[in-house]
């Protein structure tokens, strides 16, 4: 298993960089965590049970949170606080990311949905 080195803030970039011990680093856009936080709300409680989540685009992140030695909580400005970021999913995240993020973008032109907050 992955463990990072290094979690830096970027507030002005709005991104969360994280360095792992296999020499990955990735920088992760707050609107793309959000929007894949690894919460219930989120995820739903199980296959097909997601919530598409729109307007998310300009969201900021709070507050980063350690939990245990195993992840992170992630506090947005839109009261979102739920889910723990382990290690393995943000690994997960960064490596994926470009086919996540298209994904997502379908799913949200599918919706007719806008990443704009209303």
């Amino acid at each position: 298993m992955t463990t990072p080195t290094e979690i830096t803030l970027h507030q002005q970039s709005k991104r969360l960089e994280i360095a792992f011990d296999d020499d990955t680093r990735y920088s992760l856009p707050f609107e793309f965590l959000r929007v894949h936080s690894p919460s219930a709300e989120v995820r739903g409680h199980g296959p097909g049970q997601e919530v598409l989540q729109i307007g998310k685009q300009n969201v900021l992140l709070l507050d980063v949170q350690p939990t245990g030695s195993y992840a992170i909580k992630l506090t947005f400005n839109d009261g979102h606080d739920t889910g723990l970021y382990t290690w393995e999913y943000l690994h997960e995240l960064g490596k994926y990311q470009d086919a996540l993020w298209h994904d997502y973008l379908s799913k949200m032109k599918e919706a007719g949905a806008s990443r704009e907050s209303t």
